[in-house]
């Protein structure tokens, strides 16, 4: 059973960003279908430790990301584990939109002109959110896109599937650590709406048991039993119990 703490609905082109602790869950809702949420992970006890994309992809053999898996930090710990997810492809590999690429898709846009509708970026973003835990540009790495499904093609082009965003889907995050959240709701790099997509995404903190010895996530590749006893190992050091 999970208890439901918190709950709020972050509009499209925004940033926000949280510290969440172990057992709880981030569950994440498309509301209107075509939203994309960049997120980056952190160790609030070591900033220096973060989310790494290439070993959450390679160690569970795996391209996309969707319930089952978990997201690592670059020190093989286990950040958080997907316990549900209605939709069915998330994007680790594509980055950000920056403020160069939005303009040139969507046009010049500023805050002093447009005010709370200037066009945000997902890189500026992630500067805005990280400079309030004294984290700055170089301590950026490769996000997560959720909700965003991208199809490559046999020449090795990418692509984003705009088809795939589905209104209602959903993604529930467990964490095994305490984690700095940074995220945005600002467009993936790949998107090539027409106009700048403004997707609300409703975010909701729950509280809830820690994973069991026979949990889903933990046996669903070798790599991640052993990610799970590294957590196990560090919360020992914590003083946290196993």
């Amino acid at each position: 059973m999970t208890t439901l703490i918190a709950s709020d609905t972050l509009p499209g082109g925004k940033h926000w960003s949280m510290m969440l602790w172990r057992d709880s869950r981030l569950k994440l809702t498309d509301i209107e279908g075509g939203a994309n949420v960049g997120m980056l992970l952190y160790n609030p006890l070591n900033l220096l430790e973060r989310y790494n994309a290439p070993d959450t992809l390679k160690c569970q053999h795996t391209f996309k990301l969707t319930e089952g898996h978990c997201l690592y930090s670059d020190m093989g710990r286990i950040f958080c584990s997907i316990v549900s997810d209605t939709s069915g492809w998330h994007d680790s590999v594509c980055g950000n939109a920056t403020k160069t690429s939005v303009a040139e898709k969507w046009g010049e846009s500023s805050y002093q002109a447009n005010r709370n509708d200037w066009y945000q970026n997902g890189h500026d973003s992630f500067l805005v959110e990280a400079a309030k835990y004294g984290l700055n540009r170089r301590d950026l790495a490769a996000n997560v896109n959720w909700f965003s499904k991208v199809v490559v093609a046999d020449d090795g082009a990418m692509a984003l599937d705009a088809s795939a965003g589905k209104a209602g889907a959903s993604v529930e995050l467990r964490f095994e650590m305490d984690t700095l959240v940074l995220f945005h709701t600002c467009p993936h790099p790949l998107n090539t709406s027409a106009s700048y997509p403004r997707k609300p995404v409703r975010y909701e903190i729950l509280d809830g048991p820690p994973a069991t010895e026979d949990d889903a996530n933990r046996l669903s590749a070798p790599e991640n039993m052993r990610g799970f006893e590294n957590n196990r190992i560090f919360h020992i050091g914590c003083g946290a119990g196993a």
